[in-house]
């Protein structure tokens, strides 16, 4: 297959999307100018399973531009905008496998395809390329120079993967970057979730009962976001300390027992599994809303929904309506007679890019120059990196900072010598 998309006839509304996102990357535009003078990845095949959105789309044209042979496909099954994936084949002649909607099956045909081109570099957003590669390709391995995470949950699949001898690349950690977890993480997925919530819903937020579980940077986004909207704000945690900085952050902090007898909107933001089970949508009011924005659909329980309330209604685009019958409870405590229903956003996959568009492209600006210049140190080492998860070079994200400064108009100030040489020295106290 040379791609599989939905429709090659979108592409001129994809290319008047991925411009559009263009204008507010000019961090990412820099870097293009630069790999095209230096090319970094000339002649070196490189694989991308990344969402397959317009920003997206900007950063494979710069590692085109930087001499790869790029290609993409997508990294959730609802998270491909199909325009723009026309446009990536049509005006840009970057192979791309991505269709919104895609079944699973289908979704890793896709994987597979890129793993046919035989690879020496990988872009990851949740792991499962790196992952099939080890599984299903081992004889691949050898001759790949190294990938990236783009995502908190694919960082942690790799660490573990290394702490048992299972990595056999060098994977730079893009999501330990802080110009990217503090910035994407926070400000993007911030915004970018309550903006599926609504376009989803078109619920009013202002005097909601918001629950937010998980604390990292992701949920501070969302509690901080969901605040401003006017919400009251619950976040749940494992952790003691981020539960003590929500706390002292403002936030009222409980267990998800507590939170589900009282909340009207759930979002889950952990990383792990049945964070939203039976037990708590049994107690939910009617009309409770949940959704997900951490990277795997695993976060809420479908199957305990399911078998709570049967075959789910769809009321409006990806919304869907459970229907809670009295008998299937069992449970004394709840006060709910008869029927109540629980509305599930985009099956529980990523909510701001099932339902909304993703973070925006001022942030995805840092984020991805963060991915191009890390795929750039490993694609250029004098000699191979050994198997091993690496950290985004300092400098790197310093220069990434202040390109962003510039951009936004912002200037800072530079230490003068006396004081450089204060902060190094010991001798001077009070």
């Amino acid at each position: 297959m040379e791609s599989d998309i939905k429709d090659i006839n979108l592409a001129a509304a994809g290319k008047q999307r991925i411009e559009w996102a263009e204008r507010d990357m000019p961090v990412l535009a820099q870097i293009r100018a630069r790999f095209e003078k230096e090319q970094p990845f000339k002649g070196k095949t490189l694989a991308a399973v990344l969402h397959v959105t317009a920003e997206t789309a900007n950063l494979m044209r710069t590692l085109k531009a930087g001499g790869a042979n790029v290609f993409l496909s997508a990294s959730n099954p609802l998270s491909t905008q199909d325009d723009v994936a026309a446009a990536l084949v049509a005006e840009y002649g970057i192979p791309t496998f991505a269709i919104k909607g895609e079944s699973k099956e289908t979704f890793f045909k896709h994987i597979e395809a890129l793993i046919a081109q035989k690879p020496v570099l990988t872009m990851d957003d949740g792991a499962d390329l790196v992952s099939t590669i080890h599984q299903k390709h081992p004889e691949l391995l050898p001759n790949i120079l190294g990938g990236t995470e783009e995502t908190t949950t694919g960082v942690i699949r790799l660490r573990a993967m290394h702490k048992d001898g299972a990595l056999k690349m060098p994977i730079v950690a893009v999501n330990d970057a802080k110009t990217k977890n503090l910035f994407d993480n926070r400000y993007g997925t911030g915004q970018s979730t309550l903006d599926g919530i609504i376009r989803a819903t078109d619920v009013l937020l202002a005097g909601k009962t918001f629950v937010v579980a998980g604390y990292g940077w992701c949920g501070k986004g969302l509690a901080m976001r969901a605040k401003g909207m006017g919400a009251g704000v619950i976040v749940t945690e494992i952790d003691p300390i981020k539960a003590l900085e929500a706390a002292m952050d403002g936030f009222y902090v409980t267990t998800m027992d507590n939170a589900a007898t009282v909340g009207d909107i759930f979002c889950t933001v952990t990383g792990n599994i049945d964070v939203l089970t039976e037990r708590h949508f049994k107690v939910m009011k009617d009309g409770a809303i949940v959704c997900n924005s951490g990277h795997f659909d695993v976060e809420i329980s479908i199957k305990d929904l399911q078998r709570l309330g049967g075959k789910p209604k769809r009321v409006r685009d990806n919304v869907d309506e459970y229907v809670l019958r009295k008998l299937n409870l069992h449970n004394k405590d709840t006060e709910f007679k008869g029927v109540k229903r629980i509305y599930l956003l985009s099956e529980g996959r990523l909510v701001n890019l099932a339902a909304a568009e993703g973070h925006p492209a001022s942030v995805m600006d840092m984020s991805f120059a963060t991915q191009a210049l890390g795929s750039a140190w490993m694609a250029t080492q004098a000699m191979p990196l050994a198997p091993g998860v690496y950290e985004i070079p300092e400098e790197t994200e310093q220069m990434i900072a202040k390109l962003k400064l510039s951009a936004m108009g912002s200037s800072i100030d530079e230490l003068t010598n006396e004081q450089k040489k204060y902060l190094a020295s010991w001798q001077e106290g009070t």
